[in-house]
């Protein structure tokens, strides 16, 4: 524990009021006017006792105990999301004290956070535990430490505050913001679909994959019935079947440095994550596999194919604490580590922020790709370029603003239209609706049988 003592406004108060009474006896003693001598007496006198209750003072508080801090943290919290943070306050003081409380948080500069209700006071009465709580919001994730709680204690005649460190370990994990999805149970995925616009409806009989045989019903297909099945029960007998459920997903992660790009309270980088994790949700499901690959990274992060719940929470497990960097992205050396990796074919999903220079490298590593693999790839737009090409043009650096978005637009475009001309899907979103984009795309092409 580490304290500091400084002086109080009281204390202050009363130093001012002897300073002055000084420089007054200095002015009498200069015009020699009135019992300067006794009131100097009386002033030194002053000043002494002062400064003794002050000692003792600043002693007793010194020596004073702390009181025993007790951090509750979450064990995860979502970004960008407020959670309430509870510190309970023991101690074996006989008499009442108020003391303020505020707790440091993360000692990283690269964990960031908002607070409220910090700092705060309270008063510790004899033989009761004292709660306080605030409220916490990251606004970046990762492993976030806690190491101390500062409290301030006032001294018994109010002369002296003391400003003690105490040691208050604590961690907490912040993920993506999946908490819409991930509340301790994850929510039925038809009615998030149907908040987002998208229904899914559970199609037989038309599929790809068996499923049983049955009596046949009215409506059913001719080309369903099972003549042999038929013929041994003398009664028609119909092939049902279902979307195949035993497919992959490879999301590919552009780390590098033009996901750093803010639209809102998150990164681009962040969306990505986000509309990573529900489409995550919404395949696994459906009984599909889902996997991650990243590049552009400080570290690249595979994690292979897996199906089931627990799948989510290797997921979010491997990428909380992953962020962008200030490297280009490199999408040949990108595909060709995937390659390797990853044999079976999959849906690749590849996620970045496409520029016109990526013309050229980026056609021929998506076309490599596509030759094992089927492609999708999800270009982030900057909201902030649509907000510009929407504005009305009034002054002449709004000219300059416009026509350079068009001719950045303009360019973007082409580079997409050389990718669907060579088969390859794009889409072209904005972050905030990359998550409905994906999967209306993946459930399209699920019900299609072409994925």
């Amino acid at each position: 524990m580490r304290q500091t003592l400084r002086p109080s406004p009281r204390l202050l108060r009363c130093l001012s009021l002897l300073l002055g009474v000084a420089v007054l006896l200095g002015v009498l003693d200069a015009l020699e006017l009135g019992p300067v001598s006794r009131l100097a007496t009386v002033f030194w006198t002053l000043l002494l006792l002062l400064g003794v209750v002050a000692a003792l003072d600043a002693l007793k508080l010194w020596r004073l105990p702390s009181p025993r801090l007790q951090r509750l943290l979450p064990g995860s919290l979502a970004l960008g999301r407020w959670s309430d943070v509870r510190i309970d306050i023991q101690h074996d003081y006989a008499r009442r004290l108020p003391i303020e409380v505020f707790d440091h948080g993360p000692v990283s500069a690269s964990q960031r956070f908002d607070v409220e209700n910090l700092p705060q006071g309270i008063e510790l009465r004899p033989n009761r535990t004292a709660q306080l709580g605030y409220r916490l919001r990251p606004t970046s994730r990762g492993q976030f430490t806690f190491e101390r709680i500062e409290i301030s204690l006032p001294s018994a005649l109010r002369l002296w505050t003391s400003r003690r460190y105490i040691a208050a370990a604590g961690s907490t994990r912040v993920y993506p913001d999946f908490a819409r999805l991930h509340g301790g149970q994850l929510l039925a995925v038809d009615n998030w679909l149907s908040q987002l616009g998208v229904r899914q409806r559970q199609r037989r009989g038309m599929g790809l994959e068996f499923n049983q045989l049955r009596e046949f019903r009215e409506g059913d297909s001719l080309r369903q019935i099972d003549w042999k099945a038929t013929a041994r029960q003398r009664t028609p007998i119909t092939r049902e079947y279902q979307d195949e459920r035993d497919q992959q997903i490879m999301f590919m992660l552009d780390c590098g440095r033009r996901m750093r790009s803010q639209d809102g309270d998150l990164t681009h980088f962040d969306h990505a994550l986000n509309a990573s994790l529900l489409l995550s949700h919404v395949a696994l499901r459906q009984g599909d596999a889902v996997g991650l690959s990243t590049f552009a990274a400080d570290q690249h992060r595979f994690l292979p194919p897996g199906k089931g719940t627990a799948q989510l929470s290797l997921l979010l497990n491997s990428v909380y604490d992953l962020n962008s960097t200030q490297r280009p992205a490199d999408y040949s050396a990108a595909v060709r580590q995937l390659l390797v990796r990853q044999k079976r074919r999959a849906l690749v999903v590849l996620m970045t922020n496409l520029r016109d220079e990526d013309d050229d490298e980026l056609l021929a590593a998506v076309k490599q790709l596509g030759r094992y693999h089927r492609v999708l790839v999800a270009s982030l737009r900057e909201e902030v370029l649509d907000g510009l090409r929407a504005t009305q043009v009034q002054t002449w650096q709004q000219a300059l603003d416009y026509c350079g978005t068009v001719d950045f637009l303009n360019a973007r475009s082409t580079v997409h239209e050389r990718l669907i001309a060579h088969g390859v899907p794009v889409l072209d979103v904005r972050p905030s609706d990359l998550g409905p984009e994906l999967i209306s795309q993946y459930l399209s092409w699920k019900k299609a049988g072409t994925l």
